[in-house]
């Protein structure tokens, strides 16, 4: 999101307020952010809220004075990367499908050369009006991209759809729009989080992945483009939102949702922490904690070994695999690389700060299978996200 230019247009609705919070996430990803506003919107939230937000003026007046002697709509319509109304009114949501220029956000969206988000925010009733829905599908099959609503509680007491979307949502879809998608036609299988293997109907054996390096890696695939199918451990976070979700509970549950969609594969990626051992008999009753035999005589079985299984029968598919270790990762890695077969491996210390599964950042080096080391600083999981599909984009040529 960085540079990215992104024209925002408000509307005269309750949800203008949220407005205000989208502007603030846009700035916080380094966007270009400007604003128009109708007449209708300056009287829910003050323009200067949106100038103190963006850094920039707000655009109102249809036939204000020429700044730099550019046609206003005009130089405003060519500046933008993506053009996003939020909330949409029903009444602007009619006038842009009817191609009605009597405001200033109306005329810059006729002279429009980049896509265009519209966020609807209504009464439910409005929502479902036989004209809204109308001009809602109009806009689509004419190219325009809009986004769905939430169905809670309305200002006016309503309950149903037409709330407006939170603003990391929409921040998400004008990510989605403005990413490159050069990765279509290749699908993704990535597996993230942990797996949990039983003891007894209350307790069983696990480690504290928390999938938020999966859930990077499948939502920077997903957002360039790629079939991404996510198959994810019980853990906290739903995951990003990707083309197909497998939740899993042990680790033979992973093996087999693997084998199944690897099958036309172009790339796997094994960001998960399954578990590496499970108890080899499974109690149907609590273990108590006065039965110290039982705990004491707890026998522990191997697990498939996912990625081994893959490195075998991978073929011209791309592998990539994790290495999360606590001492000598390096060697341990370059090892896992090619008894694996690998591709890519992604090494860590989770010793490391800023390295640890539950940490929202993450300390890497990456090795392939021709020997090239690339050691990184500490940086989001989601940067190193971008790098290592980077990575698996070329090998993908």
């Amino acid at each position: 999101m960085k540079d990215k230019k992104i024209l925002l247009g408000v509307t005269g609705g309750i949800a203008a307020f949220k407005a205000a919070s989208l502007v603030s996430g846009l700035k916080k990803q380094k966007a270009q952010v400007k604003i128009i506003m109708t007449e209708g919107a300056t009287h829910f939230v003050s323009p200067l809220t949106f100038q103190t937000l963006s850094n920039n003026p707000v655009h109102i007046e249809q036939f204000d004075q020429m700044k730099n002697m550019d046609v206003e709509h005009i130089a405003l319509a060519k500046w933008a990367d993506i053009i996003v109304v939020a909330p949409a009114t029903a009444n602007t949501i009619a006038k842009i499908n009817w191609g009605i220029g009597d405001n200033l956000l109306t005329t810059v969206l006729l002279a429009k050369r980049c896509p265009v988000l519209i966020v609807p925010a209504m009464n439910t009733y409005m929502l479902k009006n036989e004209q809204t829905q109308k001009n809602l599908e109009d806009l689509k099959k004419k190219g325009f991209l809009i986004s769905s609503t939430q169905n809670d509680l309305l200002a006016c007491g309503d309950v149903g759809q037409g709330k407006m979307l939170e603003p990391s949502e929409i921040i998400d879809l004008i990510e989605y729009q403005l990413t490159e998608k050069d990765l279509f036609g290749k699908k993704f299988v990535i597996t993230a989080g942990r797996t949990e293997e039983a003891l007894d109907p209350v307790r069983f054996l696990s480690n504290h992945s928390s999938g938020k390096m999966g859930f990077a890696l499948a939502k920077e695939a997903f957002y360039r483009g790629a079939h991404v199918v996510l198959i994810k451990g019980p853990v906290e976070n739903k995951g990003p939102k990707v083309d197909k979700t497998i939740d899993i509970i042990s680790t033979e549950d992973m093996f087999n949702a693997v084998k199944e969609e690897m099958k036309d594969a172009d790339v796997i990626i094994k960001a998960a922490a399954p578990a590496d051992y499970r108890p080899k008999f499974y109690q149907k009753e609590k273990i108590k904690k006065n039965s110290e035999k039982d705990m004491t005589l707890l026998e522990l079985e191997k697990n498939p070994d996912i990625a081994k299984y893959v490195g075998q029968v991978k073929e011209n598919r791309v592998l990539v695999g994790f290495a999360a270790e606590s001492t000598n990762e390096l060697e341990y890695g370059k090892n896992k690389l090619a008894s694996k077969n690998m591709d890519l491996i992604v090494i860590n210390n989770i010793k490391s700060q800023g390295a640890g599964f539950k940490s929202d950042t993450n300390i890497a080096s990456i090795i392939d299978k021709s020997g090239n080391l690339e050691k990184f600083d500490i940086m989001s999981k989601e940067d190193l996200a971008k790098i290592i599909i980077d990575k698996v984009r070329v090998l993908l040529k």
